[in-house]
């Protein structure tokens, strides 16, 4: 087996992968599954930026994992890679001294291992959309898939979707015959010999953690800054006192920053409104600006979309939370708007008995639901038609969907542009050995029973 390791460094945590594959198949056309993850402790590297070494210093716990994962005799040829998504995108728009920083000591970290460190990045929103299609399609065998002899076949079925919804940025990526009207939207993929026209966006600032932050930030503008500010999005029983600082550290949120000292502490005391909560969530977006035929928000061009969708990250957790905790199934744009609204009724006290594992993130559901409902009904624009078209999951198989797999095939060239021979996979001879071994077994066995048999006829006489 082959190995290959890729740091997904999000925003709000950062996440290790490593994958395996028959060693024989790089460049070729693989197989290539999970052979393990660990999830970084703490925060995600972005948030180091006043002290850099410690970013390096976060990942240690989960390189060390790797070491023992890995066999010994595979560290050297192990390609290492890391990719920082939204949460360093926004430090490099605020900080570029402080981004290359992090990034200057995370690489230091990561060459102090034995494997192959290829590089640490900042991955464009268009990579990160693009690189999560190609892992869900990759991991769902829609490009290629092996036959019933190993040998390769292309399945000539039709891509999915894939929507990605991250701390910082969401992504929406799928294939489309539709004219894309802006060229910063479209990517042209040639994957096995098989081009591909697809439509990307990633949308910085509409993330979970940042959305929530430009959320408040709409309240405390609502009400003034007063020193107790209601939200309707949290449960009734649920308040907390926040620091500026915490709301206006961002540059989502900077250019609403008050002229009030950033130490004010302003305490924020939940109503549980779940129609005042959605109207705020709304003025999030701009469903007015349009200098195209189509648009999805924020003036930015969408053609229809069409076909399956896969919506993974915090569109999995949110469909989960709504699903197992609440018990409220999700197959219409109705079942989910009903259901963020039962979340938002819900008191801090019910919520905390319905999952108690779950406090840290629970006060956030109803907003994080009305957000989900609004973006892919008013945003994305899934209709009763589209909508039971998606599928919220986190894996398929034993593998996480995320941007890490893609991006680490891509830059170990493991997906051909060009159609893959006539070859077999490494289980042709395999299957040929075991046909010729039960043909072998077969005639033995008629041998021997016609064997016995005149025996036993001979005998009888």
């Amino acid at each position: 087996l082959q190995y290959g390791i890729v740091l997904d460094a999000g925003s709000s945590h950062t996440a290790m992968f490593v994958y395996k594959w028959p060693a024989d198949k790089e460049n070729d056309t693989g197989v290539v599954s999970e052979h393990s993850m660990c999830d970084v402790e703490g925060p995600g590297i972005s948030s180091y930026s006043s002290n850099p070494p410690a970013a390096g210093t976060s990942l240690v716990h989960c390189l060390n994992q790797a070491l023992r994962d890995v066999p010994k005799e595979k560290h050297a040829g192990t390609p290492l890679y890391l990719g920082a998504t939204a949460g360093m995108r926004l430090l490099n728009i605020a900080n570029t001294q402080a981004s290359d920083a992090v990034l200057s000591a995370v690489a230091a970290t990561l060459k102090s291992y034995p494997f192959d460190f290829r590089g640490s990045k900042i991955l464009s929103g268009e990579e990160e959309g693009v690189f999560g299609w190609v892992t869900a399609n990759y991991l769902l065998e829609n490009f290629i898939k092996r036959g019933w002899l190993g040998e390769w076949i292309q399945p000539q079925k039709k891509t999915l979707g894939a929507m990605d919804f991250g701390g910082a940025s969401t992504q929406i990526t799928f294939e489309t015959r539709d004219t894309i009207e802006d060229p910063r939207n479209e990517v042209m993929l040639k994957l096995y010999g098989q081009a591909y026209k697809v439509y990307t966006h990633s949308f910085l600032c509409y993330g979970r953690d940042q959305a929530l932050k430009r959320l408040l930030s709409k309240l405390l503008q609502a009400e003034s800054y007063q020193p107790t500010v209601h939200h309707p999005c949290w449960p009734t029983g649920y308040d907390k006192s926040l620091s500026l600082n915490s709301v206006y550290d961002s540059p989502c949120t900077e250019k609403e920053r008050p002229s009030l000292p950033l130490n004010t502490t302003i305490r924020v005391i939940g109503t549980g409104n779940g129609s005042l909560c959605a109207l705020h969530i709304s003025k999030l977006f701009d469903f007015a600006t349009c200098s195209f035929s189509h648009c999805s928000f924020d003036g930015i061009f969408q053609p229809e979309v069409s076909g399956s969708f896969i919506a993974f990250s915090a569109f999995f957790y949110t469909v989960d939370f709504i699903q197992t905790v609440m018990g409220r199934p999700v197959h219409l744009p109705s079942d989910l708007e009903d259901a963020a609204m039962t979340i938002c009724a819900t008191s801090w006290s019910e919520l905390l008995q319905k999952a108690p594992k779950l406090e840290k993130r629970l006060a956030d559901y109803c907003a994080v639901s009305t957000f989900v409902y609004l973006l892919t009904t008013k945003g994305y624009n899934f209709d009763n038609h589209s909508f039971p078209n998606i599928v919220f999951q986190k894996k398929a198989g034993e593998t996480s969907i995320s941007w890490a797999l893609g991006y680490m095939l891509n830059l170990t060239n493991m997906i051909p542009a060009e159609k893959p021979s006539s070859h077999k996979s490494m289980l042709y001879n395999y299957w040929v050995i075991l046909i010729m071994l039960f043909v072998v077994i077969t005639l033995t066995s008629l041998v021997t029973a016609t064997c016995l048999l005149r025996r036993s006829k001979s005998s009888a006489i």
